[in-house]
């Protein structure tokens, strides 16, 4: 809405907060009545819990909630690509039934993409929809889906047509992650958490009204979740610490952030930690060593460039332009922020940078960062992955060569039978 100035903005939500905000609410009652006045979700739609104000005005009604210490709606994790997808996507049924309760943090997220066989191409997928009588029957497995074993839903993509080309056989489900025929194993990763899980798809049900866009839409919903995972890449960098002021709805608040989002609780180290590299430069002495400092100076201005690409991919959205590259070029450089920043520790604290446990250097953080870094190359898409996509796509290079883009899915050679 053009006509909203940020001071208006801030006026409105200030005297809104001031008037509404109590501690003493429950989490999800709190939340419900944020949803309520759209100030959970202002940039949303009207009609759909927000406020139709640009991007560029949320900042500002965070600075608000920041300032009086009101907790905000449930926005981290897969919940925040569901919905996502689900407004850009989804029917005025999915709306209705979902988005009130991402936002209240009552149902949990996962995504089902990858696969054992096809890595880093997710189009290659072989887990198969078929629609029998009045329903879906999903046959098929997934991996690295985190949070498979909390999540209530679940976003599938599965192919529907083994006739026609690659990308174009393929359809996105909303699938129920609690019925008898999906089975959730965790995977213990060497960082020693288990966000990761396989997850075997027998005989699955989804009713057709869980079918998102067309059958045979797949691949561009696909498309849509991937570059909101990729625009939020910077968004690892950070993690939700709960508040230590007294009141029911923090200690809520705490507890969700113990155990529903307790999945992504290294999602920090696995970006690097650029924000503890000064004061370990300070706690260790490096600072005073003039080769470290350099390094220091070299990550600090690769940091500060991948916060400007991210405000840049900030403002695309604000300004109503579709998701694009600029998602891939930030999550490419988030890799070699992490990368950097990995190195950088390793540089100050040594061999110890090595040690778990007491007496280890942040009882062990430094090491979970070295152990966790490589998985930011990896997650959402390779880096392999993010260069062809700015080549394609902003240098205007010629596409790889596809042995499969011209015929029928069911003729490509694949590492498992589909």
């Amino acid at each position: 809405m053009s006509e909203n100035t940020e001071a208006q903005v801030r006026a409105e939500c200030r005297a809104w907060l001031e008037a509404n905000w109590n501690p003493e609410y429950g989490l999800v009652e709190w939340r419900t009545k944020l949803i309520e006045s759209g100030w959970g979700a202002p940039h949303w739609p009207k009609a759909w819990y927000g406020r139709d104000l640009s991007t560029g005005l949320v900042p500002v009604v965070e600075e608000e909630f920041q300032r009086i210490g009101a907790v905000g709606v449930a926005k981290a994790g897969i919940r925040v690509l569901a919905a996502a997808t689900i407004l850009a996507h989804g029917t005025d049924m999915h709306k209705e039934k979902f988005l009130r309760r991402i936002l209240t943090g009552e149902d949990t997220w996962c995504q089902l993409f990858s696969e054992p066989g096809s890595g880093s191409d997710v189009a290659g997928a072989v887990t198969r929809a078929e629609m029998k009588g009045n329903q879906w029957i999903v046959n098929g497995q997934k991996v690295w889906t985190t949070s498979a074993h909390k999540a209530h839903w679940g976003l599938l993509l599965a192919r529907t047509d083994w006739d026609k080309r690659k990308h174009k056989g393929l359809s996105y489900f909303i699938i129920d992650m609690k019925q008898p025929g999906v089975t959730v194993q965790p995977l213990r990763q060497m960082n020693g958490h288990a966000s990761f899980n396989q997850v075997f798809l027998t005989d699955a049900t989804v009713q057709p009204e869980f079918l998102v866009a067309e059958v045979g839409d797949g691949w561009a919903v696909t498309t849509t979740t991937l570059m909101h995972e990729r625009r939020g890449a910077d968004a690892l960098r950070s993690w939700a610490r709960g508040s230590t002021r007294p009141g029911k709805v923090y200690d809520e608040e705490r507890a969700e952030i113990e155990t529903t989002m307790e999945p992504y609780k290294w999602y920090p180290q696995r970006a690097g930690r650029v924000d503890l590299i000064m004061p370990r430069a300070r706690e260790t002495g490096s600072i005073d060593d003039p080769v470290v400092r350099q390094e220091i100076a070299k990550l600090l201005c690769m940091s500060k460039a991948a916060e400007w690409t991210a405000r840049r991919a900030r403002t695309a959205q604000e300004q109503g332009r579709p998701q694009g590259p600029e998602g891939s070029l930030g999550k490419l450089i988030s890799s070699h922020v992490a990368r950097a920043s990995a190195r950088v520790h390793t540089q100050m604290s040594g061999a110890n940078a090595l040690l778990t446990g007491a007496g280890s250097p942040m009882d062990g953080v430094i090491a979970e960062i070295l152990v966790s870094v490589p998985a930011t190359s990896i997650a959402g898409g390779t880096d392999e992955i993010q260069r062809n996509i700015i080549a394609e796509r902003v240098l205007g290079l010629p596409k790889e060569p596809s042995v499969d883009s011209d015929k029928p899915y069911r003729d490509v050679p694949r590492n498992i039978v589909g």
